[in-house]
């Protein structure tokens, strides 16, 4: 195990903040680095450990701001940087079931602190949701009924969804009694339900 570098957590705010800039939430259009804020202190109040706090403000410089993980592993160690890189989207796959299915399954396998690290990633996107749904209703309005678009927004729709109830589900094997876990299953619970009926 690599030595965690002094100061580790304020040293990543610093580059996530920097390596967010001018990013937006898709949901709101709130600054983007409102989620790994919240996916941070989320860990923290769970007793998480400083390298894995860092990761959480980190783990999405990767998927979003093409970071190398050899680059995390450099400024803030190996512990960090196989946080991150075990919580990052594999972009080469297509299809963003298969994709999510392969992130699921490393998370489920590798388990640990990055089952944790992913379960308040997902807490903090579930919290995401209503503004998600409201978007989408909106975007909605202004398509023909029956058209494709219309199916593809409601197909994608659906996917995120499942995938929530899936990470939730293999979350529930991997660490059944942690805190987080029971946290997103209420998160998604109270903010999914309203949202299981179609969107055609």
């Amino acid at each position: 195990m690599s030595s965690i570098p002094h100061e580790l957590a304020p040293r990543a705010l610093a580059f996530a903040v920097r390596c967010h800039s001018g990013q937006r939430r898709s949901s709101d259009g709130a600054p983007f680095i409102q989620h790994p804020l919240e996916v941070a202190r989320l860990l923290r109040d769970a007793g998480c450990s400083e390298a894995v706090v860092a990761a959480g403000l980190l783990h999405d410089v990767v998927e979003n701001a093409h970071v190398a993980v050899g680059e995390i592993a450099d400024r803030f160690g190996d512990d960090v940087a196989a946080l991150v890189d075990a919580v990052t989207d594999h972009s080469c796959i297509e299809s963003y079931r298969e994709r999510k299915q392969v992130l699921r399954d490393n998370v489920r396998f590798v388990g640990g602190d990055v089952a944790l690290l992913f379960a308040a990633d997902k807490i903090s996107k579930v919290r995401e949701w209503p503004r998600h749904r409201r978007r989408e209703q909106e975007q909605l309005q202004e398509l023909p009924p029956h058209s494709r678009a219309r199916r593809y927004l409601a197909h994608h729709h659906a996917m995120r969804l499942e995938h929530y109830c899936k990470s939730l589900a293999m979350l529930e094997r991997v660490a059944p009694e942690h805190p987080l876990v029971a946290q997103l299953a209420d998160e998604l619970e109270h903010c999914s339900a309203p949202d299981r009926a179609p969107l055609l």
